[in-house]
């Protein structure tokens, strides 16, 4: 039975590998017809996935990275009761500056809990806890918390374009 398990576990993991991810800073077109990613190599990191938005951030689980508007560059305006739903990225051991494929400027600034947050271009950066998966993007253009939820581009400013396809935009909290 345990050759058995293992040859199952080896199958599963052979089957994992040949996922469609590309590096960031890959052209999206070597995936035609699907989304690209890059697998972000570990927590404190992001890259560049195309999302039904177009290129948009990522952090290290491959989910959707936004902003707040009420927020200002270097500044977290989000609390607790704001991060219960959309959690900061956090930053890894050492924050590089800058990332493959990424243009804006990679850094870090304090939340209002008392943690810290990666910023990109200055912007405090959160993941939406109703992203499910990568490439959700239900978080985009929703008005809560004092402003309005917007993914990230790799240049760290606001996309606020809608996503492609319908359903994307959810009600606020």
């Amino acid at each position: 039975m345990r050759v058995i398990a293992a040859v199952g576990s080896l199958a599963v993991l052979g089957l994992a590998a040949c996922g469609s991810t590309t590096t960031a800073g890959s052209p999206a077109s070597s995936n035609p017809g699907g989304p690209s990613a890059s697998t972000p190599a570990a927590t404190g990191t992001l890259a560049v996935r195309t999302t039904s938005l177009g290129p948009v951030l990522v952090d290290a689980r491959g989910r959707t990275v936004y902003l707040l508007t009420a927020d200002t560059p270097g500044h977290s305006s989000c609390a607790s009761s704001c991060l219960s739903y959309w959690p900061a990225v956090p930053p890894g051991a050492s924050t590089p500056t800058s990332l493959p494929g990424i243009t804006a400027t990679i850094g870090t600034t304090a939340t209002m809990a008392g943690g810290k947050a990666l910023t990109a271009g200055g912007w405090p950066l959160y993941t939406f806890v109703q992203d499910s998966k990568p490439g959700d993007v239900t978080g985009q253009g929703m008005k809560s918390f004092g402003g309005t939820w917007y993914a990230v581009s790799p240049a760290g400013k606001a996309v606020t374009t809608a996503p492609s396809s319908s359903g994307g935009v959810r009600g606020g909290y």
